[in-house]
């Protein structure tokens, strides 16, 4: 087949024509697919006891109340019988929010909303500072 078409050059660019528009619809959804990969507006609840899914559910209905979730995060918990428990807050891997809960807390939603707005303004500025960081010899997952 490939001698044949050697010897035919009209017959070679028509082949190469007919394989490139095939392959040309099979380009555009894949590009497609991967800028719309990536689902947002996630608020992870990896709490474990009693006062870590309260601190969640103030967290989220704060955020939800306030402003559009155009990124995920997760809220992640240590308990400890002794000390109350950790609770942490996590986008895209980094650590934004960390405090200990007493274990006697009855009040966790001022802190929980504090928590919110706090988390708020450093996803803005992290979200800024990476659309003004210099990437043009990197690529950003390089850094």
């Amino acid at each position: 087949m490939l001698a044949c078409l050697l010897r035919r050059p009209a017959l070679f660019r028509a082949f190469g024509l007919a394989c490139a528009l095939l392959a040309a619809p099979l380009q555009a959804p894949l590009q497609a697919a991967e800028e719309e990969d990536e689902i947002r507006g996630f608020i992870v609840d990896n709490s474990i006891s009693h006062i870590g899914h309260e601190f969640y559910r103030y967290f989220s209905e704060r955020l939800r109340d306030t402003s559009r979730l155009d990124f995920n995060l997760v809220v992640r918990e240590r308990p400890s019988a002794r000390w109350g428990s950790l609770v942490w807050v996590e986008y895209e891997g980094r650590t934004l929010y960390r405090r200990f809960l007493a274990p006697n807390v009855s009040e966790v939603q001022p802190v929980a909303y504090e928590a919110a707005d706090l988390i708020q303004e450093a996803v803005t500025r992290q979200k800024l500072e990476s659309l003004l960081q210099d990437t043009y010899d990197l690529d950003k997952d390089e850094l």
